[in-house]
């Protein structure tokens, strides 16, 4: 399997969103990996991956691609990190591997609940012939990019910029179409249960998530009390990417105080 590991400090495994490619958080990942461990890969599936996927375990594969990930590289245990549709895997790997989860850390992640709505399910049904309007669908991110970089110019810039990484890291259609229909076999709330890991749950600012509704993503309190919740300012769904130094601040300070915690339990 294709491992990305960079950075030192307590580890973090980031596992990316439904389009699957570890490229398109590249902003986020280097700006953590300043204070973290960072290790990320592209989901099983990704011709690019190098890992197994076996259409018969269907969503168990990408939650076993974090297991596999730890082990390649001797870590017995880490923060599992989750972007949008990789919480819901970071959530159920947590649930199958407490002995191994550090802490967990959910960013605009769907909640077990989710389901697609009439748009996505006409995606769902002609994934290529629909992409190029997915693509301009895309674009209702632009107020969170522009809002992140503060209007005007730096707005433009950075929209182009991220897109130039998409066109270049290009996702597919028909596999992030398969990802969410996997999602109805997958016993969603058996897979969320028994995490007693310290919980942070991140979200942008309502108004700009045109994705994830930040109510959806913070269903999980009602999963676990104990969780924690952190806004990151001036961006919606994809604060990684538009402000990434606000992303790493905030998972960097949970990461190392829950470690620091960890680590005196155990002298204790």
């Amino acid at each position: 399997m294709t491992i990305i590991d960079v950075g030192s400090g307590p580890a973090v495994v980031i596992v990316p969103g439904i389009q699957g490619r570890w490229e398109w958080m590249r902003p986020g990942v280097d700006a953590l990996a300043g204070t973290c461990r960072v290790l990320t890969f592209s989901l099983a599936d990704e011709p690019t991956s190098g890992a197994r996927f076996d259409e018969s375990r269907g969503f168990d594969c990408y939650v076993e691609q974090v297991r596999e990930a730890l082990d390649a590289r001797g870590i017995d245990r880490a923060a599992i990190c989750g972007v949008s549709y990789g919480g819901l895997i970071a959530a159920a790997f947590a649930g199958r591997y407490p002995q191994r989860t550090a802490s967990l850390v959910l960013v605009s992640a769907i909640p077990p609940s989710w389901k697609p709505d009439a748009r996505a399910g006409v995606y769902l049904r002609w994934p290529r012939l629909l992409s190029p309007l997915f693509c301009l669908a895309s674009l209702r991110l632009h107020r969170e990019i522009a809002a992140a970089h503060r209007g005007g110019f730096n707005g433009l810039r950075a929209s182009a910029r991220y897109g130039w990484n998409v066109l270049t890291h290009m996702f597919s259609p028909r596999r992030m179409a398969r990802r969410v229909r996997l999602l109805s076999t997958v016993d969603r709330a058996a897979a969320t249960n028994g995490v007693g890991a310290p919980v942070l749950v991140v979200t942008g600012e309502e108004q700009l998530d045109r994705v994830v509704p930040v109510r959806l993503t913070l269903e999980y309190l009602q999963l676990w009390p104990h969780a924690r919740v952190a806004t990151i300012e001036r961006t919606g769904h994809v604060g990684l990417i538009t402000r990434p130094d606000a992303f790493a601040a905030v998972v960097s300070r949970f990461v190392h105080e829950t470690a620091t915690i960890e680590s005196r339990r155990r002298v204790g």
